[in-house]
């Protein structure tokens, strides 16, 4: 399988603009023609997992109704329109007189995804990886197994109609198979796996193939003694409650001591309202009632009804402490303070760091990448959510006309190095 993704990615990467956007046009008519049958094999995968107990959050994530399918397919209609990605010139230099070097945007080549039980997302990832010129493997939650598989041959015959090999596209379904896939380096370039800490690093350990991890999402936000009040508790409110099943989702507050009195009591009358169990400090005990916090609730992502609430000194605290219990994906600041943002904002290690504005603007369709396929929380070649610009890497090209090392190595020619505002072209 692996072998015939990778084969099915030399074809893909030439593919043009033209071409992918059919595929893709293709791709979202085909989902609202086939709604009825996704539809129904969601609700086989819900029943299955009711049965099963799963969690409220997660059945949550897993419905796939029409709802969710006119999303999908409007993200689908926004990524036809965002600019592709492949064949960008990200630099040209003059090497010497007829000598022209370009750094040029192209596709990873097979990527493998390992993703959480939510249908969407199999949607997202896939239609991101076509529009990047990638080749994918995909391996999905077991708990939307029947959904996976009809969405996998929806698009995979959409793409085919529209004149992509029908083999760029396979899926996974066993952990078996999770394990089998992780020693294909030969096939496989890279590997993004969305889940928790342990996982990720479970994924990290056992492949050699390089990995763009999103570990967990402990998203923080302060509340500074500047902040407005009431535009603090909207914009708490909105990062912990708005979907409090995702990654982006605030999971502790803090708080300075200096504004507690006056921000936890109205903080505390809107959560009551969202049934929101707060876990917080001594000093946030002693002004609201709330679970004493331990050490843990710093570094747990709930991904529920529950928020965790601490009392600071102030900024440098702040800093100090997401620094230390956040997981490198979304934070942010409120404070009328220009400064203490500006500082916050270069001093927390974070992929994603925001000033008066909710966590949960951290996301590729709000950012306007179309969709995103994973956030990376690493360092390397993309950061934050990965959508298009994430999926590519970069080629050079070099263009000569009979020119060899031996003539600059004896000095009869010497290198210009001159940077040219240039687009590359034969």
């Amino acid at each position: 399988m692996a072998r015939s993704v990778k084969e099915a990615s030399i074809k893909l990467a030439g593919a043009g603009t033209e071409l992918k956007n059919k595929a893709l046009t293709l791709i979202a008519e085909s989902l609202k023609n086939s709604k009825e049958e996704i539809i129904r094999a969601n609700r086989e995968d819900l029943l299955r997992s009711e049965k099963e107990n799963l969690s409220a959050p997660l059945l949550k994530r897993l419905k796939f109704d029409e709802a969710k399918i006119e999303d999908v397919v409007d993200g689908i209609y926004s990524l036809i329109n965002l600019e592709d990605p492949v064949g960008k010139t990200l630099l040209s230099t003059e090497l010497d007189s007829g000598l022209e070097l370009y750094k040029v945007t192209c596709p990873i080549g097979v990527i493998g995804v390992i993703f959480e039980s939510r249908p969407d997302a199999l949607v997202q990832i896939s239609t991101l990886c076509l529009k990047s010129g990638n080749s994918v493997l995909l391996k999905g939650g077991s708990e939307a197994r029947e959904t996976n598989r009809i969405l996998a041959k929806v698009i995979v015959k959409a793409t085919e109609q529209a004149g992509i090999p029908s083999n760029w596209l396979a899926l996974l379904e066993t952990r078996s198979d999770v394990n089998e896939m992780l020693k294909m380096d030969q096939y496989i370039d890279l590997i993004i796996p969305r889940g928790s800490n342990d996982f990720v690093r479970y994924i990290m350990d056992n492949s050699r193939i390089p990995v763009m991890g999103h570990a967990d999402g402990i998203c923080h936000c302060y509340v500074d003694e500047d902040a407005d009040v009431d535009m603090a508790v909207r914009i708490a409110v909105d990062s912990k409650t708005q979907y409090v099943a995702v990654c982006n989702a605030a999971e502790t507050l803090l708080v300075h001591e200096k504004i507690a009195r006056d921000f936890l009591p109205e903080l505390k009358k809107a959560m009551d309202q969202q049934q929101m169990d707060l876990i917080g400090c001594s000093q946030t005990c002693a002004v609201i009632p709330a679970i004493l916090a331990s050490e843990d609730d710093w570094k747990t992502e709930y991904l529920d009804y529950k928020l965790s609430i601490k009392v600071i000194s102030g900024l440098d605290e702040a800093i100090s402490h997401i620094n230390t219990y956040g997981s490198g994906h979304t934070d942010s600041i409120i404070t009328r303070d220009k400064e203490k943002a500006e500082k916050f904002m270069n001093y927390v290690d974070s992929g994603n760091v925001f000033w008066n504005c909710s966590t949960r603007f951290s996301d590729g369709f709000r950012y306007g990448f179309g969709a995103e396929v994973g956030i990376s929380t690493g360092k390397i070649h993309s950061r934050g959510p990965v959508g298009l610009d994430g999926l590519v890497i970069y080629k050079f090209k070099l263009i000569g006309n009979g020119h060899i090392v031996t003539d600059y190595a004896n000095r009869s020619r010497s290198f210009k190095h001159n940077k040219i505002n240039k687009e590359f072209s034969l």
